[in-house]
């Protein structure tokens, strides 16, 4: 069996990833990066309550640069965070100006490099990132595309040749709460919101995302958001 990084914000993507990931590998760590985004506090207590429920290694990494060098409205309080309605989630246009404002220069790609430094130390094969179809329209660093140029990339700065997979990629939020539905994922931890309140806003991207695909489901959430 293959070993692995999880790169685990403690949203709805990366808990699925990680839960399928615990069937297909051995996960050695689970990873958690601090930026100074405002739901900081609120993701790195989700990720390490993930951590502690599947028993695994969890570490919490300060890159205190990436909050020097943005302007994303998720890191600076003085830029409104995009409140979209939820009709408009699938309109590429609003999509495109929504993901523009909360985009943080090559966050992705600066996790995934941090997260396989870590694998290839650790003698790990994978890093496990928690992706959407649904997303992957206006953030390419979700896409399939990515992922494979950056496993690409990691033939040739890892010595074990470290690959990225992301058992969410292809699926959209409903397909991946249904699929934390059959794998057990304690949904009570999750915390998929832009904001850092006491429970989800329900009113950013992040959250319409998943209210939506919960109420399509049937999987009760209420008590999740304010």
């Amino acid at each position: 069996m293959s070993r692995s990084v999880v790169l685990l914000s403690g949203g709805l993507d990366s808990a699925v990833s990680l839960a399928y990931g615990l069937k297909t590998s051995e996960v050695e760590l689970c990873l958690t990066f601090d930026y100074g985004q405002r739901s900081a506090a609120q993701e790195k207590r989700a990720a390490a309550a993930l951590a502690q429920y599947y028993n695994l290694k969890h570490r919490i990494i300060e890159l205190p640069f990436l909050q020097e060098i943005t302007t994303s409205s998720l890191i600076d309080l003085n830029r409104a965070l995009p409140e979209p309605e939820a009709a408009s989630l699938d309109n590429f246009s609003t999509a495109s100006l929504n993901a523009a404002a909360v985009w943080v220069p090559n966050r992705n790609g600066v996790f995934i490099n941090i997260a396989a430094a870590y694998a290839e130390a650790r003698q790990c094969e994978l890093v496990i990132t928690g992706f959407n179809r649904e997303e992957a329209v206006t953030f390419p660093d979700n896409s399939l595309e990515f992922v494979a140029a950056a496993s690409n990339a990691l033939s040739f700065s890892t010595l074990n040749k470290v690959k990225v997979i992301s058992y969410t990629q292809q699926l959209d939020k409903i397909e991946i709460i249904n699929l934390g539905i059959r794998l057990g994922v304690p949904f009570e931890y999750i915390w998929s919101c832009y904001k850092g309140t006491e429970k989800m806003c329900g009113k950013c991207e992040s959250c319409l995302r998943f209210k939506r695909a919960a109420e399509h489901v049937g999987l009760d959430t209420k008590s999740l958001f304010l």
